[in-house]
């Protein structure tokens, strides 16, 4: 059996393993066979690794020391795809994002400053900046477990992580629209559905949900067994995924590029029950949404997903505002109705000649906890 250190943590809504680099074999085309195990792929139950089943629940973070000037941390996300021997590093994780300075700042990989560690971040599936302000706890010197902030998705309450992904637009393809276009109309099957393409942290193309044959209330479960939705939606992600360049047609896309981009549909604000039986109202929300990741619908919202929604709803001509109009003059925030309940998203933008959005940053507010550290074991 060989063994690695690993920490398993809860970044958001979303958890996984942690490996700092310098434990990981130096040769990094060694590393998959190592992280499919570690989650117990390919077998789709997972029972023979820490995995979950689902995408949001098989996430790995590899973490280390920057060299860069001003960079404290740098880190790969990897996404083990649940079923299959295919790990993708394609895009990065929002929600682990908010795990991996509270993993620097315990790990001593930081110095500490009280009460609140900024710590700087450079993704490498991105390369993009983000900081993270990491509340410091004054009587163990170390990141505060305890706090009264409370996610969408969430039990109970934990200490604010106040997440800022610096100049985000382009992450994936240079472009904050990879078409050029503000509004894109797909060809599926012989159906033409308007969508919105946009890269910010992570492509991300979105559609109505009555143009799928969706209310945009349905939680989870309900998305994932309607077959034919379900595949209509994987249609117009690998459609988008084609017009982008990540793949040459729909079966290349599904086959090799299954985490990128991601596909969501949206409504106007309308009231539902969420996924713990919460009545979540209209009145809190600006727009309704819903996220497919790696084939299942995500039971909250994935946060690269949202930093693409929330900036969605200020561009001009977008599938957003042709739908719900244009947002009100001096709005900071975007509030989104998911399956967990709802997450406030704060783009920093700024309008330029022509209307054209410089996305200066997007902010979310995240918490994150270390469930288990210890030693995980592999066969050989």
């Amino acid at each position: 059996m060989r063994k690695f250190p690993v920490v398993y943590m809860r970044g958001g809504t979303s958890k996984g393993c942690l490996f700092h680099r310098e434990d990981l074999p130096e040769d990094s085309k060694e590393w998959d066979e190592i992280f499919l195990q570690v989650m117990g792929n390919p077998d789709p139950k997972q029972m023979d690794g820490m995995g979950g089943t689902v995408s949001s629940n098989n996430k790995i973070v590899i973490i280390w020391k920057s060299a860069l000037p001003n960079v404290d941390i740098e880190y790969l996300v990897g996404q083990v795809i649940v079923g299959k021997k295919q790990v993708d590093y394609k895009s990065n994780c929002g929600n682990m994002t908010a795990a991996v300075p509270a993993y620097a700042v315990e790990e001593g990989m930081v110095p500490i400053v009280e009460p609140v560690t900024t710590v700087r971040m450079l993704n490498k599936n991105t390369d993009k900046y983000i900081n993270v302000t990491v509340p410091i706890d004054p009587r163990t010197h170390t990141f505060a477990q305890e706090g009264d902030c409370h996610i969408a998705g969430i039990d109970g309450t934990a200490a604010e992580l106040k997440v800022n992904f610096l100049d985000p637009a382009g992450a994936k393809t240079g472009k904050l629209l990879p078409t050029g276009k503000a509004l894109d109309v797909l060809e599926i099957d012989g159906r033409k559905i308007e969508a919105t393409i946009l890269d910010v942290s992570n492509p991300l193309v979105l559609v109505r949900a009555e143009d799928v044959g969706l209310q945009g209330t349905e939680l989870p479960a309900q998305v994932d067994a309607d077959k034919e939705v379900s595949a209509l939606l994987e249609k117009i992600r690998g459609a988008a995924a084609v017009k982008m360049g990540f793949a040459r047609d729909l079966e290349d896309a599904t086959a090799h590029s299954p985490a990128v981009p991601k596909v969501g549909f949206f409504t106007a604000p309308v009231s539902y029950t969420d996924i713990a039986g919460n009545q979540v109202d209209a009145g809190q929300m600006d727009l309704c949404a819903r996220v497919i990741s790696v084939f299942k619908c995500h039971k909250a919202c994935p946060l690269t997903a949202a930093s693409s929604i929330a900036v969605a709803a200020f561009v001009q001509g977008s599938i957003i505002e042709k739908t719900l109009g244009r947002q009100t003059e001096g709005r900071q925030a975007i509030r989104l109705g998911h399956p967990s309940g709802v997450m406030t998203v704060y783009p920093d933008l700024e309008v330029r000649e022509e209307g054209n959005l410089d996305v200066k940053g997007v902010a979310v507010q995240r918490t994150a906890r270390r469930i288990m550290d210890g030693t995980i074991y592999i066969r050989k």
